[in-house]
């Protein structure tokens, strides 16, 4: 194993030490455990407060996206695992002002076992809580079981409209129907290149052969849906769109946002070199492009590879995703 660590079981605790050391104004623990972010300059009075959380591993997802236009806070688990219930709680409680509380995460077994409990935990302590679950990866279910699926790197476009949302002051109901409505709009395809190596376990976490890929790969290492030789940049693209096109499906004259998302150790340019083709590809389909983002938004510590996103946009969804966010991870100006 390769790492800059000191202790790896302590892999996390210093990430997010470090973290906070560097964005203090920016960013703060709550409560007494390392796992808990909120806003430096939460709660803010007037707004629903926006919560996540998911395993370590991944940034910017999940504590990436706290911020202005964002979210308010963050639960972070080990590498690959969801934080406790209790780990969940305390984020409410720090960053709850009065008006409610909206979990946004991921379609994961053990993130939806531990927000659901914190759920109930926190009307124990008199705070409203509600849910929003990101479902958009097209390769882990089939279309008409779209509950199945993983949420992954598209989950950006709910932080993001629900974010801009609960900034306009809208009550916990209309900043939900937006995360809903932002996240059944979006459709996610991954293709990786190499494994990841876990700091605990340290070792490859599966194996995949030199000069293969694997179509559809979750972020944790889930398998895909087919394993081959690598093809060239222009033909992963072309099955990936063939794929994501049709399930929402994406129809003539629609607009979209792109999201092309690198897994952790893909170069930009090649990410450059993959939007050449699905730029191609959507004005093939008279599917116009409104907004394009190009980077890393939800990795796998170090694995090979990227994801595209797209999001349909209506008026609203695209008034939203044009307001102004910032998070030591993310800006973005007014568009």
């Amino acid at each position: 194993m390769r790492k800059f660590l000191n202790d790896p079981e302590r892999f996390v605790d210093e990430m997010l030490q470090g973290i906070v050391a560097a964005h203090p104004e920016d960013l703060t623990f709550v409560a007494d455990d390392l796992h808990c972010i909120t806003r430096a300059d939460g709660p803010v009075r007037g707004k629903v407060g926006l919560a996540t959380g998911g395993g370590s591993g991944h940034l910017p997802l999940f504590l990436g996206y706290v911020g202005r236009g964002l979210l308010d806070g963050c639960a972070v688990g080990n590498v690959f695992q969801s934080p406790s219930a209790e780990q969940i709680l305390e984020v409410p409680k720090g960053i709850s002002a009065g008006r409610g509380v909206l979990y946004l995460y991921g379609n994961y077994t053990g993130d939806i076992i531990n927000f659901t409990l914190a759920s109930e935990l926190a009307e124990v302590e008199d705070i409203p809580v509600d849910s929003c679950v990101a479902a958009e990866d097209v390769a882990s279910a089939p279309r008409g079981e779209e509950g199945k699926r993983r949420g992954v790197a598209g989950i950006f476009y709910v932080y993001k409209c629900a974010g801009a949302k609960a900034d306009e002051g809208a009550d916990l109901a209309q900043v939900k129907r937006v995360a809903e409505k932002a996240g059944a709009n979006v459709r996610t395809m991954g293709v990786a290149l190499s494994p990841v190596t876990v700091p605990e376990v340290g070792k490859p976490s599966f194996t995949i052969g030199e000069g293969e890929m694997e179509i559809g790969m979750g972020i944790h290492g889930e398998p895909g849906v087919r394993r081959g030789p690598l093809l060239t940049a222009d033909e992963v693209v072309s099955e990936m769109m063939d794929t994501i096109l049709p399930d929402l499906p994406y129809r003539k004259g629609d607009e979209v946002s792109v999201l092309m998302n690198g897994l952790g150790a893909t170069p930009k340019e090649e990410l450059y070199i993959a939007y050449r083709k699905v730029s191609q590809i959507l004005e093939q389909h008279d599917i116009s492009v409104y907004r394009t983002y190009v980077g890393e938004f939800a990795t796998s510590l170090e694995m090979t590879g990227f994801s595209i996103s797209l999001c349909r946009l209506d008026d609203e969804l695209k008034a939203l995703l044009s307001r102004p966010a910032r998070s030591p991870f993310f800006e973005q100006s007014q568009l």
